[in-house]
Protein backbone atom coordinates (compact mmCIF):
# COMPACT_ATOMS: atom_id res chain seq x y z
CA UNK A 1 0.00 0.00 0.00
CA UNK A 2 1.53 3.59 -0.85
CA UNK A 3 1.07 6.25 1.72
CA UNK A 4 1.59 9.77 1.34
CA UNK A 5 4.30 10.96 3.09
CA UNK A 6 3.56 14.14 3.87
CA UNK A 7 -0.26 13.32 5.61
CA UNK A 8 0.83 10.13 7.39
CA UNK A 9 4.25 9.41 8.48
CA UNK A 10 4.53 12.17 11.24
CA UNK A 11 1.74 11.40 12.98
CA UNK A 12 1.99 8.05 12.62
CA UNK A 13 5.16 8.06 14.53
CA UNK A 14 3.88 10.16 16.96
CA UNK A 15 1.15 7.93 17.67
CA UNK A 16 4.06 4.59 18.07
CA UNK A 17 6.19 7.26 20.20
CA UNK A 18 4.54 8.98 22.33
CA UNK A 19 1.09 7.46 23.63
CA UNK A 20 -1.86 9.96 23.86
CA UNK A 21 -2.65 11.50 26.93
CA UNK A 22 -6.35 13.27 27.24
CA UNK A 23 -6.25 16.97 26.80
CA UNK A 24 -8.59 17.27 29.63
CA UNK A 25 -6.88 15.89 32.31
CA UNK A 26 -3.85 14.36 31.32
CA UNK A 27 -4.98 10.74 31.64
CA UNK A 28 -2.39 8.64 29.89
CA UNK A 29 -3.88 6.58 26.49
CA UNK A 30 -6.95 8.51 24.96
CA UNK A 31 -6.85 11.71 23.09
CA UNK A 32 -9.92 12.37 25.22
CA UNK A 33 -10.54 10.01 28.15
CA UNK A 34 -14.53 8.73 29.12
CA UNK A 35 -15.30 10.74 32.05
CA UNK A 36 -13.76 14.65 30.50
CA UNK A 37 -16.20 13.25 27.30
CA UNK A 38 -19.08 13.18 29.97
CA UNK A 39 -18.00 16.24 31.80
CA UNK A 40 -18.70 17.87 28.00
CA UNK A 41 -22.05 16.24 27.18
CA UNK A 42 -23.04 17.70 30.34
CA UNK A 43 -23.10 21.33 29.63
CA UNK A 44 -25.91 22.99 28.97
CA UNK A 45 -26.36 23.23 25.14
CA UNK A 46 -29.99 25.63 24.47
CA UNK A 47 -29.04 26.96 21.57
CA UNK A 48 -31.52 28.97 19.24
CA UNK A 49 -30.48 30.47 15.57
CA UNK A 50 -32.30 33.85 15.51
CA UNK A 51 -33.70 32.17 11.68
CA UNK A 52 -35.42 30.00 11.48
CA UNK A 53 -33.34 27.08 10.16
CA UNK A 54 -33.34 23.10 9.68
CA UNK A 55 -33.17 21.29 13.29
CA UNK A 56 -29.62 22.00 14.69
CA UNK A 57 -27.39 19.76 17.06
CA UNK A 58 -24.43 20.86 19.02
CA UNK A 59 -21.69 19.71 21.35
CA UNK A 60 -21.71 23.05 23.44
CA UNK A 61 -20.20 26.45 23.56
CA UNK A 62 -17.10 27.54 22.45
CA UNK A 63 -15.47 27.38 25.41
CA UNK A 64 -13.10 25.59 28.26
CA UNK A 65 -11.79 22.68 27.18
CA UNK A 66 -14.20 22.10 23.90
CA UNK A 67 -12.91 24.92 22.68
CA UNK A 68 -9.38 24.05 23.54
CA UNK A 69 -9.81 20.10 21.57
CA UNK A 70 -11.19 22.09 18.21
CA UNK A 71 -8.19 24.57 18.75
CA UNK A 72 -5.77 21.92 18.82
CA UNK A 73 -7.86 19.80 16.19
CA UNK A 74 -7.69 22.82 13.79
CA UNK A 75 -4.33 25.11 14.59
CA UNK A 76 -1.92 22.35 15.94
CA UNK A 77 -3.00 19.54 13.15
CA UNK A 78 -4.10 17.32 15.91
CA UNK A 79 -5.54 14.81 13.69
CA UNK A 80 -6.07 12.38 16.93
CA UNK A 81 -8.70 14.88 18.05
CA UNK A 82 -10.93 14.22 15.15
CA UNK A 83 -12.14 10.78 16.61
CA UNK A 84 -13.37 11.98 19.97
CA UNK A 85 -14.64 15.11 18.13
CA UNK A 86 -17.10 13.39 16.18
CA UNK A 87 -18.01 11.17 19.20
CA UNK A 88 -19.00 13.90 20.86
CA UNK A 89 -21.69 15.36 18.05
CA UNK A 90 -22.99 11.89 17.53
CA UNK A 91 -23.84 11.98 20.90
CA UNK A 92 -25.97 14.63 20.59
CA UNK A 93 -27.92 13.74 16.92
CA UNK A 94 -30.94 12.06 16.97
CA UNK A 95 -30.40 7.89 18.04
CA UNK A 96 -32.44 6.97 15.24
CA UNK A 97 -32.85 8.77 12.14
CA UNK A 98 -35.07 7.30 9.61
CA UNK A 99 -34.25 6.18 6.32
CA UNK A 100 -30.93 7.53 4.10
CA UNK A 101 -28.31 10.29 6.10
CA UNK A 102 -25.80 12.11 4.20
CA UNK A 103 -22.96 14.00 6.34
CA UNK A 104 -21.76 17.29 3.93
CA UNK A 105 -18.83 18.94 5.38
CA UNK A 106 -18.63 22.37 4.96
CA UNK A 107 -15.52 22.91 2.15
CA UNK A 108 -12.84 24.17 3.86
CA UNK A 109 -10.83 27.02 2.16
CA UNK A 110 -7.85 25.53 0.49
CA UNK A 111 -5.11 27.35 1.86
CA UNK A 112 -5.59 26.18 5.27
CA UNK A 113 -5.89 22.40 3.60
CA UNK A 114 -2.42 23.17 2.82
CA UNK A 115 -1.66 24.57 6.37
CA UNK A 116 -2.86 21.92 8.03
CA UNK A 117 -1.78 19.21 5.57
CA UNK A 118 -5.26 17.70 6.04
CA UNK A 119 -9.03 18.94 5.52
CA UNK A 120 -10.31 18.43 9.16
CA UNK A 121 -14.10 19.26 8.51
CA UNK A 122 -13.96 16.48 6.22
CA UNK A 123 -11.88 13.98 8.34
CA UNK A 124 -14.36 14.98 11.27
CA UNK A 125 -16.89 13.95 8.37
CA UNK A 126 -15.84 10.85 8.04
CA UNK A 127 -15.51 9.67 11.74
CA UNK A 128 -19.18 11.11 12.24
CA UNK A 129 -20.15 8.97 9.76
CA UNK A 130 -18.51 5.61 10.94
CA UNK A 131 -20.10 6.41 14.40
CA UNK A 132 -23.30 6.95 13.20
CA UNK A 133 -23.53 4.57 9.88
CA UNK A 134 -24.34 7.33 7.93
CA UNK A 135 -22.22 8.60 4.64
CA UNK A 136 -20.31 11.22 3.14
CA UNK A 137 -20.99 13.14 0.17
CA UNK A 138 -18.80 16.34 -0.82
CA UNK A 139 -21.42 18.27 -2.14
CA UNK A 140 -20.78 21.90 -1.80
CA UNK A 141 -17.21 23.05 -2.93
CA UNK A 142 -15.38 26.51 -2.09
CA UNK A 143 -15.69 28.55 -5.02
CA UNK A 144 -13.63 31.22 -3.03
CA UNK A 145 -10.75 30.84 -0.16
CA UNK A 146 -11.88 34.21 1.81
CA UNK A 147 -10.64 33.60 5.32
CA UNK A 148 -13.53 34.91 7.44
CA UNK A 149 -11.69 35.34 10.73
CA UNK A 150 -11.89 38.71 12.46
CA UNK A 151 -14.48 39.66 9.72
CA UNK A 152 -17.83 41.35 11.54
CA UNK A 153 -21.13 39.81 11.01
CA UNK A 154 -22.15 41.80 7.50
CA UNK A 155 -18.83 40.70 5.90
CA UNK A 156 -19.39 37.31 6.43
CA UNK A 157 -22.70 37.24 5.03
CA UNK A 158 -21.08 38.49 2.06
CA UNK A 159 -18.52 36.70 1.50
CA UNK A 160 -20.05 33.27 2.42
CA UNK A 161 -23.33 33.98 -0.28
CA UNK A 162 -20.08 33.71 -2.63
CA UNK A 163 -18.25 30.69 -1.27
CA UNK A 164 -19.90 27.60 -2.04
CA UNK A 165 -21.50 26.02 -5.07
CA UNK A 166 -23.16 22.58 -5.40
CA UNK A 167 -20.22 20.06 -6.71
CA UNK A 168 -21.53 19.21 -10.44
CA UNK A 169 -20.41 15.57 -10.26
CA UNK A 170 -22.87 14.61 -7.42
CA UNK A 171 -26.70 14.64 -7.21
CA UNK A 172 -29.03 15.70 -4.70
CA UNK A 173 -31.66 13.02 -3.85
CA UNK A 174 -34.47 14.95 -1.73
CA UNK A 175 -35.46 11.73 -0.12
CA UNK A 176 -32.25 11.62 1.72
CA UNK A 177 -31.67 13.56 4.80
CA UNK A 178 -28.10 15.85 4.61
CA UNK A 179 -26.63 16.41 7.65
CA UNK A 180 -24.40 19.42 7.15
CA UNK A 181 -21.37 19.88 9.34
CA UNK A 182 -18.98 22.42 10.62
CA UNK A 183 -16.75 22.66 13.57
CA UNK A 184 -17.77 26.14 14.67
CA UNK A 185 -21.20 28.39 14.89
CA UNK A 186 -19.77 32.19 15.39
CA UNK A 187 -22.56 33.89 12.68
CA UNK A 188 -23.89 31.26 10.88
CA UNK A 189 -22.88 33.08 7.63
CA UNK A 190 -21.72 30.06 6.14
CA UNK A 191 -24.18 27.46 7.14
CA UNK A 192 -27.03 29.76 6.04
CA UNK A 193 -25.72 30.02 2.49
CA UNK A 194 -24.94 26.48 2.45
CA UNK A 195 -28.48 25.18 3.34
CA UNK A 196 -29.59 27.90 0.69
CA UNK A 197 -27.37 25.83 -1.79
CA UNK A 198 -28.96 22.82 -0.92
CA UNK A 199 -32.36 23.58 -1.00
CA UNK A 200 -31.19 25.61 -4.64
CA UNK A 201 -30.04 22.07 -5.71
CA UNK A 202 -33.55 19.98 -4.38
CA UNK A 203 -32.81 19.07 -0.83
CA UNK A 204 -35.76 18.62 1.07
CA UNK A 205 -34.41 17.19 4.28
CA UNK A 206 -31.82 19.43 6.88
CA UNK A 207 -30.21 19.10 9.70
CA UNK A 208 -27.39 20.55 11.09
CA UNK A 209 -24.67 19.47 13.14
CA UNK A 210 -21.98 22.18 14.69
CA UNK A 211 -19.14 21.19 17.41
CA UNK A 212 -19.73 24.50 19.38
CA UNK A 213 -21.15 27.84 19.04
CA UNK A 214 -19.94 31.13 20.26
CA UNK A 215 -22.78 31.97 22.31
CA UNK A 216 -26.03 29.52 23.77
CA UNK A 217 -29.34 31.07 24.07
Amino acid sequence: MRLNVKNTTFPGLLDLLAPHSCRGCGHTGEALCDCCKNNILKQKTSFRPKEKLPKTFIVGKRDGLLNDLIHDFKYNSNRSLAKPLAELLAEKLPKNQKGKVVVVPLPTATNHIRTRAFDHTLLLAKHLARFKGYQVEELLVRTKNTVQVGADEKTRLKQAREAFELNPKLKIDPETTYLILDDVWTTGASMKSAIKKLRQGGAKKLIVGVLAVNRLD
